[in-house]
This record gives C-alpha cells, sequence and structure tokens, in this order.
C-alpha cells in the first residue's frame, strides 16, 4: 500500500457545483476505483479552489491512473468534471494531478 496525495485545482466560479457532483458520484465510478486500488480516497477543498486528494493506493500513483485510463465510465466521468479544473485545453482533469511527496506520517 502507499499513501498518495495531490493536487489540482478547481476554478473559482464551479466549486459548490463541483462539490454538488461528488455528493452524488456514480456508483459505476466508485466501482472502478475501488478495483484500481483508490482505497481511503478523499478529497479537500480550499475556498480558492486548490484541491488535495488522499488515497491509499494497492500499488502506486502511476499504476491506479493507469488502470482507471482503461474504465470507460472514467472517460465519462472525466469528461463531465473537466469545465471544473483549470487544465491545459484539450487535457482530462486526471492527467496534470501533481504527485505530492510524503515527509511525515504518524501510525
Amino acid at each position: 500500500m502507499k499513501r498518495v496525495g495531490f493536487l489540482l485545482k478547481v476554478r473559482e466560479e464551479y466549486i459548490e457545483e463541483y462539490k454538488t457532483h461528488h455528493q452524488n458520484v456514480w456508483k459505476e465510478m466508485k466501482t472502478a476505483l475501488v478495483k484500481h486500488g483508490w482505497n481511503n480516497y478523499s478529497l479537500f477543498i480550499r475556498p480558492d479552489g486548490l484541491l488535495f486528494g488522499y488515497f491509499e493506493a494497492r500499488e502506486s500513483f502511476p499504476k491506479s491512473l493507469a488502470g482507471m485510463s482503461e474504465e470507460p465510465i472514467n472517460t465519462q466521468w472525466q469528461e463531465v468534471m473537466s469545465p471544473y479544473f483549470e487544465i491545459i485545453e484539450s487535457s482530462t482533469p486526471d492527467l496534470p494531478m501533481v504527485e505530492l511527496n510524503e515527509v511525515f506520517h504518524l501510525d
């Protein structure tokens, strides 16, 4: 198991809408996340839209991302989520995720 932290940026004008979508994440999307090792997954957001994500990967962040990239439901979810993020044109929100290095953990 690998603890993973990452950052993304939600456009400030879409923060409330983004939160609403995450109160109703599709069942198929949740199933795909678990299938590809996104365990104990949480998202946190600041008022300016900076988003911090945390999950415990079965193997690694790249492996978990790669597994999700093969899921049609993830493609659909990323299409819905793309307008909410500050991302490079013609990209999807899961591509510019910035992985953070863990520097401390207390069990």
